[in-house]
């Protein structure tokens, strides 16, 4: 799993062969979700409201780290480590 960053128990991770929109995959527990880079939104799955709160600021202050990392997924070179939420 192409592990990108983790934080309060959360694990993003990006995939290689994902499709459009742009988008990352949040897990926390049996929980999962694609959150989209572009409004931190959940698109698909399910998470519970704390961690999709989390998910979307951590999202916020990163946005031009994810798109990049987005970039280099589709490109099937190896992803950066973003820094967690404080």
């Amino acid at each position: 799993m192409p592990r990108i960053s983790a934080f309060y128990g959360i694990v993003i991770t990006m995939y290689s062969n994902d499709h459009l929109p742009p988008h990352f995959h949040a897990r926390y527990g049996e929980y999962e979700a694609q959150v989209s880079v572009a409004t931190g939104e959940v698109i698909a799955g399910v998470l519970p409201p704390r961690c999709a709160r989390l998910a979307r600021e951590w999202a916020s202050l990163h946005g031009d780290e994810l798109v990049a990392n987005w970039t280099l997924a589709q490109e099937r070179r190896p992803l950066v480590s973003i820094d967690p939420l404080p």
